[in-house]
C-alpha cells in the first residue's frame, strides 16, 4: 500500500509538472509577444512605444532567456507563488483562494445532484418491467447529455425565475441562489453517469449469480440494490473521477450565466483580458483537481470491490 501511494504521488507530481510546463510553453513561448499581450489587456492593439515595451519586459522578467524564465517561474510555483495579475496587481494564489470556496460549493452540490439523479434514472430504467417506460427512462441520459449547459441555464432562468418566480435568477446569496446553477451544472454529468450505470447494470443483471438469487426467491428490487449495484458501480465511479474536471470547466459557463462569483468568473475575465499569470494559475488548479479526484477514485475502489487491491488488476 505504501509503495502504491508513493508511486501515485510521483505520478501526480509528474502530471502537475507537465501541466505547468505545457501552459508555460503555450502562454509565454508560442509566437506573439507576451509583453504586448499584457499591455493590450485583451484589446486589439496598443500605442505603447518600444522603450515602454522594453520596460514591461524587464518588469515581468520577459527579457531573460526562455530557460531562465521557466526555471524562475517554476521555482516560484513550487513555493506557492503563481505570480501577480497583470491587470489588478493582486497575487494569483490569493485571487484563486478567495474565489475557490464559492466554486467548490457549487461543484460539490452539482456532483451530489448528478450522482443522485444519474443513479435514480439508471436504477428505475433497469428495474421496470414495462418496455415503453424502460425505453423512456433510458433515453433521458442521452437527452440530457445533448443539451448545451448555457441553454439549460437560460431555460431554467426563464421558467423557474421569470415565469414562476420560485428562485432567484442571478446572484450567490443563500441556498436558494445555489439551486438553479447546481442543477444546470449537474445535468450533463448526471446524463453520462446514468448512461454508464444503466449499461453496467444491464450487463450485471445478466450474470449467473443474479439468476441464482432470483431462483432462490429474492425479490427483483433486493437483487438490484443489494447485489447488482455494488458490482456495477465501478465503471460509473471511474467516469465520475474524470468528470470532476468537466464540472470545473462547466463552472465557467454557469457562473457567468447566473452572475455568480467564483473561479469560473475569474477564468472568463482573465481569458478576456489575456491575463497570462492568472490563466496559468487556473490551469494548474485544474490539474490539481484532476489529480486529487483520480487519487480518490483509486483509493475508494477496494471499498466497492474487495477483489481490487491498490496497484493490481481485478481478479478474474
Amino acid at each position: 500500500m505504501g509503495r502504491y501511494l508513493l508511486r501515485r504521488l510521483l505520478q501526480a507530481v509528474f502530471v502537475l509538472w507537465a501541466a505547468y510546463t505545457l501552459s508555460f510553453v503555450v502562454l509565454y513561448l508560442l509566437p506573439g509577444d507576451p509583453a504586448e499581450i499584457m499591455v493590450a489587456g485583451g484589446g486589439e492593439g496598443t500605442d505603447i512605444s518600444d522603450a515602454q515595451l522594453a520596460e514591461v519586459r524587464a518588469e515581468w522578467g520577459l527579457d531573460a532567456p526562455p530557460a531562465t524564465q521557466y526555471l524562475d517561474r517554476l521555482t516560484d510555483a513550487i513555493r506557492g507563488d503563481l505570480g501577480v495579475s497583470t491587470q489588478t496587481g493582486d497575487q494569483v494564489t490569493a485571487m484563486i483562494a478567495d474565489q475557490l470556496p464559492a466554486t467548490l460549493q457549487l461543484t460539490l452540490t452539482a456532483a451530489t445532484l448528478a450522482v443522485l439523479l444519474g443513479a435514480a434514472v439508471a436504477l428505475a430504467g433497469v428495474y421496470t418491467t414495462r418496455p415503453w417506460l424502460r425505453q423512456v427512462l433510458l433515453s433521458l441520459p442521452a437527452l440530457g447529455a445533448s443539451a448545451p449547459t448555457f441553454w439549460v441555464g437560460l431555460l431554467l432562468i426563464q421558467l423557474v425565475s421569470f415565469r414562476w418566480g420560485l428562485l432567484p435568477a442571478i446572484g450567490d446569496q443563500g441556498w436558494r441562489g445555489l439551486i438553479l446553477p447546481a442543477v444546470t451544472l449537474a445535468l450533463p454529468t448526471a446524463a453520462v453517469l446514468g448512461q454508464v450505470l444503466a449499461k453496467s447494470l444491464s450487463h450485471t443483471l445478466a450474470e449467473p449469480y443474479v439468476e441464482t438469487a432470483l431462483a432462490k426467491g429474492a425479490g427483483r428490487a433486493r437483487v438490484l440494490l443489494r447485489h447488482a449495484v455494488r458490482n456495477a458501480a465501478l465503471p460509473a465511479f471511474t467516469v465520475l473521477g474524470v468528470l470532476v474536471g468537466n464540472l470545473l470547466a462547466g463552472s465557467v459557463v454557469v457562473e457567468t450565466v447566473f452572475s455568480r462569483t467564483g473561479v469560473g468568473r475569474i477564468t472568463a475575465n482573465s481569458v478576456t483580458v489575456q491575463d497570462i499569470p492568472v490563466v496559468q494559475g487556473l490551469v494548474v488548479l485544474g490539474a490539481v483537481a484532476f489529480v486529487l479526484a483520480s487519487l480518490a477514485v483509486d483509493l475508494v475502489y477496494p471499498l466497492l470491490d474487495p477483489r481490487v487491491t491498490p496497484g493490481r488488476a481485478v481478479a478474474a
